[in-house]
């Protein structure tokens, strides 16, 4: 299989009220891959013009459409420029671009599967109600997938092309995130693959950066994901069976430091009894 270079991936960030850190983002994602495509989903804070200047494809909204459109109408611009690969990032600042290197060599590692940036790095400084949340929403996610998967909220992914063009993915905001592991896992077969990055939250870190406060609410995205996510899980049928195939399938993390090759680590990852 022929090998996906920087120059086949487009980075994808959709960006809503961004201004404090989408220069340094944009910066970052054009340090590791010359194709950038913004996606600015009606924001009102001179997000835009924060990026004037600098050799990336902006998408705009002129209202506010939800994470989900952005991610979609994002894709289909890379795709129609000839993506093999996509990694998308927030545009809040959370994720590091140093990273982008080391999605696509798991993308090379693992072909066509998703790669997934899971925050196993740090994972104590991530606050506990975050972290909570996160664990329960892998133990749904993983249930619809039919496999764990460690981190299935995290924003930073590679996606293959053909998961990318997947154009019955249902689902808005931060359900469209989860929905589209669940159908490209049901529809073809894709799997995911984690790759460790740093957990970054505001607060954290005295001297660190400083973000806006998260578009994600605990409570209210994740009962949308869940109800989402168990109607599924319901329409397959054999609900233990699905329970318990699942279980058996523990998350595949792209570690070649070792760094998280103990058993207790991917126990935390997703959940105690991983």
């Amino acid at each position: 299989m022929q090998v996906i270079e920087r120059n086949d991936v487009y980075i994808v960030i959709p960006a809503l009220n961004e201004a404090l850190r989408i220069r340094g983002v944009v910066e970052g994602a054009l340090r590791e891959c010359p194709n950038v495509i913004l996606v600015d989903d009606g924001s009102d804070d001179g997000t835009g013009e924060q990026i004037a200047g600098l050799p990336v494809i902006v998408l705009r909204h002129a209202q506010r459409m939800g994470k989900g459109a952005a991610l979609r109408d994002g894709f289909a611009e890379a795709l129609r420029r000839g993506a093999r690969g996509i990694i998308t990032m927030d545009g809040d600042g959370q994720h590091d671009a140093a990273d982008i290197p080391r999605l696509i060599d798991a993308a090379n590692a693992y072909p066509d599967h998703i790669v997934i940036g899971a925050r196993l790095r740090k994972r104590a400084a991530q606050p506990g109600y975050r972290r909570l949340a996160n664990e329960f929403g892998d133990w749904g996610i993983s249930w619809g997938c039919g496999f764990l998967v460690a981190d299935t909220q995290s924003g930073q992914r590679f996606y293959p092309a053909k998961v990318a063009r997947l154009g019955d993915v249902p689902g808005e905001d931060f359900v469209f995130e989860a929905q589209i592991l669940i159908t490209a896992a049901r529809q073809l077969g894709v799997r995911c693959v984690s790759v460790p990055i740093e957990s970054r939250y505001q607060g954290v870190e005295p001297e660190g950066p400083q973000f806006r406060k998260s578009h994600f609410r605990p409570l209210r995205d994740l009962w949308r994901i869940t109800s989402h996510v168990v109607k599924q899980v319901w329409g397959y049928g054999n609900i233990m069976g699905e329970y318990r195939t699942t279980r058996a399938n523990p998350p595949v993390i792209h570690d070649p430091s070792g760094e998280f090759a103990s058993a207790p680590v991917l126990r935390d990852a997703v959940g105690r009894n991983a």
